[in-house]
């Protein structure tokens, strides 16, 4: 049987880093001791409060279709959080609904993208962005991320990108996975600058946003002259511990909304009226928790960057937003591949290699910081044993 050339585009070098995370599922399902470094999902359990309006939800009978947008009370609700977190104005018409940020991306780059159109994108970046817009029928032109600029990014590589044929876009994400940084203001600027001279459009995936704690989050959206250009997407699985919830939203130009709402109906049609009800409460509800656990994060990233970098094998770039970390690994000689092998055989804590988010990563491993700290000083020691026993001196 054949099957459509688009499935070519689905894969990507990014796939195969998954390996050793689910090795170390397996083991920890087998009653092994396991220190899981290698996803992103929050240590903490959703709010009393969003799962308690979830099963009133339930309780009254909203099982139902939803409206294909979203519920008019939560794309208000994300409306007004979006103007929040970002400073853009922003209403209801704006918002589109759908089942995670995952979702929002691959459903913007279809509506953004055609066969033959390129996008620039910041390497490293995530690992999904490759299949993405292939299956769009997109090209990526890259921009380098040098570690030496601590994955900043340097506004003159962005402008010799836009020169490139058949840039429709730029995809960004700040805070940034896998690295960690939050772009700065002069950054941002640079990036509405080259957008409005080119006539780019500007897709940012902004799911940390909450989580920047070292700068200020700034979003593309909220410059003049970039309402009718930016798209923004954004989720409440980081920021509210809700993962398995899948709500994810887009916020953009109304005529962009038109479009995107219309390729949602083709998908999946509406997201659960009970699951957008413990959305509505964790927007409007009590925001204490994620205010703790924003600065569990930040707690969580400075241990990590000074544990580590007492070592004379490693480095560690200081996360500045989100959950992640980047571990510089090449001063031990070893490769990240082997040295994440190493580190799951000997010492049982997963991580991903930086390769596979872009060969700027190369030599570098993410860590995902998803335990307290004891467990996370636990894993910086194991970490460094194996950078000590190892090393090519």
């Amino acid at each position: 049987m054949h099957f459509s050339p688009r499935v070519q585009r689905l894969g990507g070098k990014g796939s195969a880093a998954w390996g050793i995370h689910f090795r170390g599922v397996q083991a920890q399902r087998a009653g092994e001791e396991v220190i899981l470094l290698s996803v992103g999902d929050p240590d903490y359990d959703t709010a009393p409060n969003i799962t308690g309006a979830l099963k009133a939800s339930l309780d009254a009978g909203e099982t139902h279709y939803g409206d294909i947008q979203g519920d008019p009370r939560l794309r208000a609700a994300i409306a007004a959080y979006h103007t929040r977190l970002t400073g853009q104005a922003a209403d209801a018409d704006n918002v589109v609904v759908i089942a995670g940020a995952q979702a929002a991306m691959f459903a913007a780059a279809q509506v953004l993208l055609g066969p033959g159109d390129a996008v620039i994108v910041p390497s490293p970046r995530y690992v999904t962005y490759e299949a993405l817009i292939g299956a769009a029928g997109g090209t990526i032109v890259d921009v380098p991320l040098y570690p030496e600029r601590g994955f900043h990014l340097d506004p003159r590589d962005l402008e010799r990108a836009a020169m490139q044929p058949n840039v429709r876009g730029i995809i960004l994400t700040t805070p940034n996975n896998p690295t960690g940084t939050v772009m700065t203001a002069e950054e941002v600027e640079a990036v509405a600058a080259v957008a409005k001279r080119h006539d780019l459009w500007v897709l940012t995936d902004e799911v940390y946003a909450s989580l920047a704690h070292e700068r200020p989050h700034l979003s593309p959206a909220s410059l003049p002259g970039m309402a009718e250009r930016a798209i923004t997407v954004c989720s409440l699985s980081k920021s509210h511990a809700m993962t398995g919830f899948r709500l994810g939203w887009a916020v953009g130009p109304r005529d962009f909304v038109e479009h995107y709402t219309r390729l949602v109906l083709c998908m999946i049609y509406s997201c659960p009226p009970f699951i957008q009800a413990a959305a509505i409460e964790a927007i409007e509800g009590d925001q204490e928790p994620q205010r703790l656990m924003r600065e569990a994060y930040k707690a969580r990233g400075r241990l990590v960057f000074e544990r580590l970098g007492q070592s004379p094998f490693l480095s560690c770039h200081r996360p500045e937003g989100g959950m992640f970390v980047m571990v510089d690994i090449r001063r031990t000689g070893l490769s990240a591949e082997t040295f994440a092998d190493l580190l799951f055989e000997e010492e049982r804590v997963t991580t991903l290699v930086g390769d596979a988010f872009g060969a700027e990563a190369g030599g570098h491993l993410r860590l995902s910081m998803t335990y307290d700290l004891p467990v996370m000083e636990e894993a910086c020691r194991r970490i460094i044993r194996v950078a000590e026993r190892h090393a090519k001196r």
